[in-house]
């Protein structure tokens, strides 16, 4: 295998879509952040415009070719009808569902780079463990558990071969949309964009459900500046960000919440699984977007929360981490997979 090949990883997201890149030898490109708009709500033939446009835009800035593109991985939230077919999603229009994207995107790289490119696709969060797995691990086959909290809950668990675990049906590690234990962390259920309404773990561990929480909270609280706040519910909830670094009360009591939801979350997974590392992605791990002090709180919960509920052994061993790779993981996650699949 040539060594100047790259591998590049597309991650899909709600609202912005990253890519990132691998050599040949399974080292990094770039850990420069270089995303585009999805634009979902244009539908399905923006999304690939957008996807191609972003990836001629990586290589573009990092001095590369199309012509050294080996091979292409994509990460994008499930759950799928088949390999490659968009399933009704939580996080996208009504219009993706049953969505042939292997076929449009395969052939919009085979246009663009004149000649077929090799592609894999999977789920994002799937993907985004792979990435941080390798990290994490280093020489070791270690199990890896990757939950990245952002406009959805991504779920990873990896193996020994350094794969995700997808599943019969490819609906492995879904574990969004599980029932969350709501009497353990004091929350009502709310109707997911799945369309459960048991309270899906995703709708207390992510920005998905902060507009119900945050809108439940200000009933009681008419002086706060988001009660009266013209804004839209989900511009409310995505100024808690900020306003949780800047050590508003309320922001830091919903992300406290979010925090241990995820804990119990781990636990429950942790006793299925048995992994030795668990790694927590997503925005709020992100040394960009939030501040250390924000960062080792939110952990801090998440591992006091977990802990009661594991076997001793597992209090002892189980490592729950920050993410290094953050908002890229799944890009560089799925160039990985990209590259291991092209192994054989």
């Amino acid at each position: 295998m040539s060594t100047n090949q790259v591998f590049i990883g597309t991650d899909c997201g709600a609202t912005m879509s990253k890519v990132g890149g691998v050599w040949a030898d399974g080292t990094t490109i770039s850990t420069k952040l270089h995303q585009h708009p999805t634009s979902s709500q244009d539908g399905p033939n923006a999304v690939v415009t957008g996807w191609v446009a972003a990836v001629s835009g990586f290589l573009a800035e990092n001095d590369l070719q199309w012509d050294q593109v080996s091979s292409v991985g994509l990460a994008i939230p499930g759950p799928y009808e088949r390999y490659g077919v968009l399933a009704h999603s939580a996080n996208l229009p009504r219009s993706f569902d049953g969505w042939d994207f292997y076929s449009a995107y395969s052939q919009a790289l085979a246009y663009k780079a004149g000649r077929a490119v090799p592609l894999v696709v999977g789920n994002d969060g799937a993907f985004g463990g792979v990435g941080e797995a390798q990290r994490v691990r280093g020489a070791t086959s270690a199990g890896v558990l990757m939950l990245a909290p952002g406009s959805g809950l991504g779920s990873a668990y990896i193996d020994a071969t350094g794969l995700p675990l997808q599943g019969d049906t490819l609906a492995g590690m879904e574990t969004a949309h599980m029932a969350a234990p709501l009497q353990l962390i004091g929350a009502k259920p709310y109707p997911c964009g799945c369309g459960r309404t048991w309270g899906c773990v995703e709708l207390y561990t992510t920005l998905a459900g902060l507009p119900y929480l945050l809108a439940d909270r200000l009933a009681s609280l008419p002086d706060h500046p988001l009660a009266s706040s013209t804004k839209t519910p989900r511009e409310k909830a995505l100024s808690l960000r900020g306003l949780a670094q800047q050590g508003d009360a309320l922001a830091l009591e919903l992300f406290d919440l979010q925090a241990r939801a995820l804990g119990v979350h781990i636990a429950n997974l942790c006793l299925a699984l048995d992994p030795l590392y668990v790694v927590i992605g997503g925005g709020l791990m992100d040394p960009e977007s939030t501040s250390e002090a924000f960062r080792e709180r939110y952990l801090r919960i998440v591992r006091d929360t977990a802990k009661p509920h594991l076997w001793p052994v597992q209090r002892e061993r189980i490592t729950i981490l920050p993410s290094t790779l953050g908002e890229l993981s799944q890009a560089i996650g799925a160039a990985l997979v990209a590259l291991y699949r092209s192994r054989g």
